[in-house]
């Protein structure tokens, strides 16, 4: 890897999976056409609706008859770029829980690998929000870092942001690029959303790219938004207005080595 154009796109995804999937195919193009060889779909990009949609509309990957599978493949085979869809129901062992995966599909439109959130959002928020992933959601057991487009990615989704143990993994394992797709809730999202970020950035020294869900969504909820890419110092070097769209930097492979050449943490580590 040299120099790479990454983007990373902010959606406010509803609960019609035909529109969603439109939308987000309208926003790939805007990638592709800004030079991103890699684009960065948010958590829940196809559906933001009732828990039980995620079950009706949870995909067979392997099969690829979907058409959640359909659009990512046909788009990204039309287009040239490598997709990392963050953040869609795919079936699981268990029938009643589809897993939240993020999907990453070639510039051939082929499915080069998925990662299966580990870390699954069991909370009650200060606002009264009660929030229980476990209950509509298995979760996932495997670490996942895959070449995309020459760069070393490693794969997360939202939840597992605020676990820093699975990215130093991911640096042991020779990410240079992490990503997040995302669907930050509005009050967590304005104090930890850039705090978590720039600190996973710093502490593996690698490039994070962050897409979010923004606005309002079914059953009450709001999202953050503020989709960003921050570079191995933890510099926020790009982020979204409000709204949807998307946002451009390039992966600087020699500044990166500068980064960990000045400052050789990773070379570091007792622990």
């Amino acid at each position: 890897m040299d120099s790479l154009r990454v983007a990373a796109i902010q959606m406010n995804s509803q609960g019609d999976l035909g529109s969603n999937l439109s939308r987000a195919s309208e926003l790939l193009k805007q990638a592709a056409s800004g030079g991103a060889k890699i684009a960065l779909l948010p958590e829940n990009f196809a559906l933001m609706g009732e828990d039980g949609d995620k079950l009706r509309f949870a995909e067979d990957l392997d099969a690829g008859s979907g058409p959640i599978w359909q659009m990512l493949s046909s788009v990204a085979r039309e287009l040239r770029i490598a997709i990392i869809a963050g953040g869609l129901p795919e079936r699981s062992p268990d029938p009643t829980r589809p897993f939240n995966t993020c999907a990453v599909f070639g510039g051939s439109g082929e499915l080069l690998t998925r990662y299966r959130k580990i870390h699954l959002f069991d909370v009650d928020l200060a606002d009264g929000t009660c929030y229980r992933e476990s209950a509509s959601t298995a979760a996932g057991e495997s670490v996942v870092v895959a070449e995309i487009a020459g760069a070393r990615v490693g794969l997360s989704v939202c939840y597992d942001l605020r676990f820093p143990e699975l990215y130093r993994e991911l640096a042991k394992r020779g990410a240079e690029v992490l990503v997040v797709p995302a669907a930050f809730t509005l009050l967590t999202g304005k104090d930890h959303w850039h705090v978590l970020l720039r600190a996973r950035a710093i502490e593996a020294q690698a490039y994070v790219v962050a897409a979010g869900q923004w606005g309002k969504h079914p059953r009450g909820r709001t999202t953050y938004g503020k989709s960003c890419i921050i570079d191995p110092w933890g510099e926020v070097i790009a982020q979204a207005s409000e709204g949807e769209g998307v946002v451009f930097s390039t992966i600087d492979s020699t500044y990166l080595e500068r980064v960990r050449r000045s400052l050789p943490s990773l070379q570091h580590r007792r622990l």
